[in-house]
């Protein structure tokens, strides 16, 4: 271009058509167009030879090529040697100070002068190009003075003027002042509308924008492509069904203007303004129809599915626009496809575009893609990858130390998280409030309350606590305190906020309350909010199952529905806990039923279900949903497994668990300890042993107090109860109450006097408050008339004050719950009942004398 420009110069100077100041002033607009200053000083060496340099046609040009190729200094020398200036020589250099945010004080000094100087007078263009500076550094009051100044010069009236204080008051927020000077204006043009309504949206004022919309269509302005432009996204903005029929709308006046629909701008805005409603239909559609495409609209059709969790779609049409015959991906190509890559776990394209990124320079300097990069290999697992990227990228930013210091602390990287805070410190990063949202967050789950109190203390310190306008911080320290049950501290730092609260502060206190059974100090809170989500509801209703609360758990269950509340996954396993309080099968049956309707797909959900269906005496619908479930989980067969074990079906529970093994599953403890169980129920002591020795030896698992007190109860019940005394004093550890406990109600069952005697010797040194105990003993001495030992077991319990707590049990019958309690004589059927229970009685002694 510039060897073209220089010869095609030469030649006409050589053979001139016109005369050659035109030739160098033509040469030298060329010149401004590319922004070539080389070239340009070639041509103003020719100017000064050929005796041009005072020609004002030829100096115009000079003044522009400069202040186009931003050499500002050299455009001020050349404007100082100007012994009579005209106004577009001023217009000239005081356009080049305005496209420079360093020169906008000079341009200042400039525009002053020139208002004191008697000729040239600031013309209506001079106000158009010095008002938007004054309004991009914020100097209002500045503005206003030079609005007295085109009122007093009456330029105010004019569109180009009228419509730079516009854009200066609405920016500024001022828009009593905005609307007056738009209504002064006399001719209104298509950019007066515009000004007013960016005003308006600038500044959240999206009625008013849509207002004035409205007022304009009635005009006879029409809207251009801007005005366009800037509508859509409110549409979008509104979200839901109002934003899907706006944006409708908006389509069907484009298409009605045809000049509008060829302008690319216009369709990558409607494009945004579908994919952000949710109208991929309509979007995919409208982006296929589009005759030229450019990088705004492939950014937005990609960024729109992944913002919308589409990561499929994402990753289509990332392939079809590496087809097509574009400049390659940018940096926001690359931010909205790394993402989909980490969902998909997609790490081969993650690593192409790595490579990619490394081969173009400019997108490895681009610290934003860096960040994507650490958090692209961070969510794929691959930290080591991550952490390099981080260790070689040499302008980090404070994201890029938060990126990683978030990956460490999700995978659980303690000792990594911990040193990269310090070195953090070190090389004089100062962490912000995600920083130490992060480290609280870290710290709290692992219990760290020293560490919390340090992050703490440096938010007060650095002022990043007070300063913060949302409670996000103080509600991650509440809830790190809770989970480091100091309640104290959690409960002064929300009293303290005070007027401050949201619902996740409250949500935070009732959750620490509830974990700690505290749930009429929950519910104090939960009075008192005025604003509850779903979390709020699921937490109380928790609080209560987990109280032995099950009415009140009912009774809030479905008074959060008549809020008009759709309960969730989380709902429900919070709830399922009350119909097994209540052996509630029909209870049980509605939950199910509510989770088929509201598509609740959830293995954890599942698995909760089939052990409440085992608890509530319905095995035959927990074994229909484990076989019917496609997808099963661990839990899902501990659940299983442990259904069979409650009802004694040992032969049943091996088969659950051995179809597991044979579909790869790992065992964990839990379901060995279930297994365990549930051969120690059915009397299957070989099994039991085998699976037993095969924790170690085949699933690499270290057996618990817990999986020994299981082989204690298996050898203990199936009357090998030497064998378990032998196991117990063989333990690796010292047995606990639960061992000897089990291993005495063996001794019950087969009457082992001798040894329970022994037995319970050990079990009281261990354990001596429980009456449960005690009254094992004296059953089993009174059963072998041993009497001497009942009274010494009754002397033991009334010297210390040992109360055996009422035996109670309920059964439900037509949806209605009757309980019974030893020695409670107050069941309003209760005559019916003894009747019943005698009749029941005489059948059984009729029956038992005919067998003999």
């Amino acid at each position: 271009m510039k060897n073209e420009v220089l010869s095609s110069v030469i030649q006409k100077l050589q053979n001139p058509p016109v005369a050659d100041y035109q030739i160098l002033a033509n040469a030298l607009k060329i010149c401004a167009a590319i922004s070539d200053k080389i070239l340009g000083k070639a041509l103003h060496s020719s100017v000064i030879k050929l005796g041009h340099h005072s020609c004002q046609f030829v100096i115009k040009g000079l003044l522009n090529m400069y202040a186009k190729c931003k050499d500002l200094d050299q455009c001020q020398k050349l404007f100082g040697r100007i012994k009579c200036s005209d106004i577009v020589m001023w217009n000239i250099v005081l356009s080049g100070f305005a496209g420079s945010r360093l020169h906008e004080v000079e341009m200042g000094r400039m525009f002053n002068s020139m208002q004191r100087m008697h000729y040239p007078k600031p013309s209506s263009v001079t106000l158009a190009i010095v008002i938007p500076v004054l309004a991009r550094s914020g100097a209002l009051e500045s503005g206003k003075s030079v609005h007295c100044y085109a009122v007093k010069h009456g330029l105010d009236c004019e569109t180009l003027v009228g419509n730079a204080f516009i854009s200066m008051y609405a920016k500024s927020g001022n828009f009593s002042d905005a609307e007056a000077t738009f209504h002064g204006i006399s001719v209104k043009d298509v950019v007066s509308w515009n000004a007013m309504i960016a005003g308006f949206i600038e500044n959240n004022l999206t009625d008013s924008a849509f207002k004035l919309f409205r007022l304009m269509l009635r005009g006879s302005v029409l809207p251009n492509y801007a005005t366009i432009a800037n509508i859509l996204p409110i549409c979008s903005s509104l979200g839901g069904i109002d934003g899907y029929h706006l944006g409708r709308q908006m389509h069907c006046y484009v298409l009605r203007r045809t000049e509008l629909l060829s302008e690319v701008t216009v369709v990558n805005a409607l494009l945004s303004c579908y994919l952000r409603v949710g109208n991929f239909e309509g979007a995919e559609t409208l982006f296929q129809n589009m005759k030229g495409k450019d990088m705004v609209s492939w950014n937005s059709i990609i960024a729109g599915y992944a913002a919308n969790g589409e990561w499929s779609k994402t990753l289509d049409f990332f392939s079809e626009f590496t087809k097509e015959e574009m400049n390659g991906p940018d940096s926001i190509t690359l931010m909205s496809i790394l993402p989909a890559c980490s969902q998909l776990n997609n790490v081969l394209i993650g690593k192409q575009i790595h490579g990619y990124v490394i081969r173009h320079h400019f997108l490895h300097q681009d610290i934003s893609v860096i960040n994507a990069l650490i958090n692209f290999y961070a969510k794929c697992g691959n930290i080591i990858e991550a952490y390099d990227i981080f260790l070689w990228t040499s302008n980090k930013d404070l994201i890029s130390w938060n990126t990683m210091l978030d990956a460490l602390a999700e995978n659980q990287l303690h000792e990594e998280f911990i040193n990269l805070l310090k070195r953090m410190f070190r090389e004089g990063m100062k962490p912000d409030s995600i920083t130490l949202l992060a480290a609280v967050r870290y710290f709290g789950n692992i219990s760290r309350m020293d560490k919390v109190k340090e992050a703490h203390g440096f938010s007060v310190r650095s002022s990043i606590l007070l300063n913060y306008s949302e409670p996000t911080l103080d509600n991650a320290l509440l809830d790190a305190y809770a989970k480091c049950c100091n309640l104290n501290y959690a409960n002064r730092i929300f009293e303290n906020l005070s007027g401050s609260k949201n619902i996740v502060t409250c949500n935070s206190m009732i959750s620490g309350f509830v974990n700690y059974g505290l749930h009429e100090h929950a519910h104090g809170i939960f009075k008192g909010m005025t604003e509850r989500d779903l979390t709020t509801w699921n937490l109380m209703v928790r609080a209560y199952a987990e109280n032995d609360c099950p009415d009140q758990a009912v009774s809030l269950f479905t008074e959060l529905q008549h809020h008009k509340m759709r309960p969730d996954a989380m709902s429900i396993l919070s709830f399922l806990p009350v119909c097994a309080q209540m052996a509630s099968s029909n209870l049980l049956k509605q939950c199910h039923a509510y989770v088929i309707r509201a598509f609740l797909d959830d293995v954890y959900l599942n698995g909760a279900l089939i052990d409440v269906y085992s608890k509530c005496a319905t095995l035959g619908y927990a074994y229909k949903l484990f076989q019917s479930s496609p997808v099963k989980d661990l839990v899902m067969f501990t659940a299983m497994v442990g259904g069979y074990a409650i009802h004694g079906m040992g032969e049943e529970a091996l088969g659950i668990f051995y179809h597991m093994l044979e579909m790869d599953f790992k065992p964990d403890h839990v379901i060995i300890t279930t297994v365990l169980s549930a051969c120690s129920h059915a009397g299957l002591v070989d099994e039991g042993l085998k699976i037993f020795d095969s924790m170690e030896n085949m699933h690499q698992i270290k057996p618990s107090m817990e999986h020994y007190a299981c082989v204690v109860d298996l050898l203990a019940r199936g009357g090998r109860i030497k064998d378990a005394f032998s196991f117990v004093t063989q333990m690796p550890f010292q047995a606990d109450a639960a061992i000897w406990g089990t291993l005495l109600g063996g001794c019950k069952i087969h009457q082992e006097v001798g040894m329970a005697s022994a037995t319970a010797d050990r079990l009281f040194q261990v354990n001596a408050n429980d009456i449960g105990n005690y009254i094992v003993m004296s059953n089993l001495y009174a059963a072998n008339a041993r009497w001497d030992g009942v009274l010494e077991i009754r002397r033991s319990i009334k010297r210390r004050d040992l109360k055996k707590p009422v035996g109670c049990s309920w059964i439900e019958v037509e949806r209605n719950k009757s309980a019974f309690a030893a020695g409670d004589y107050s069941h309003p059927q209760r005559r019916l009942i003894y009747e019943t229970l005698r009749v029941l009685d005489e059948q059984i002694k009729n029956l038992y004398e005919y067998d003999i």
